[in-house]
């Protein structure tokens, strides 16, 4: 590694995700107007893809374009999120992002990765060069 690493969010994986939501908000919406006996179930689907769709825009500015900068202590992201790598407790992973745990319970996502495993490795070798392997 070199004096840093940025981890940018992927943009086709932004939408992908989003297309996922989408479709179990479809889903759900319909299921839920089933269970309660309307008649026009398929507005449930109208309605899940809505919800999902205006979210995907509202958020595509921010999100898509967020970045963490990882370096030999530390990584930062986005909205002046900051975590010393001596502070993580356990990394997780959750769809397309990695979740940072802290010994003090304070949680972090990077989202939208489009190579997971290589950004888990990657904080995972940066954390034992600073003398904190989970």
């Amino acid at each position: 590694m070199s004096d840093q690493t940025i981890f940018r969010a992927d943009r086709m994986t932004y939408w992908r995700d989003h297309a996922w939501m989408a479709a179990g908000a479809m889903a759900l919406g319909m299921v839920v107007l089933w269970l309660m006996g309307n008649p026009f179930v398929w507005t449930g689907a109208v309605g899940g893809l809505f919800a999902i769709a205006v979210r995907a825009l509202y958020l595509a500015s921010d999100d898509a374009h967020a970045e963490w900068v990882l370096t030999e202590t530390d990584l930062t992201g986005p909205e002046d999120r900051h975590v010393r790598l001596t502070d993580i407790a356990k990394i997780k992973t959750l769809g397309s992002a990695v979740q940072l745990i802290t010994h003090s319970g304070d949680k972090h996502l990077i989202k939208y990765l489009s190579d997971r495993p290589r950004v888990v490795a990657e904080i995972e070798a940066a954390m034992a060069r600073a003398g904190n392997a989970i």
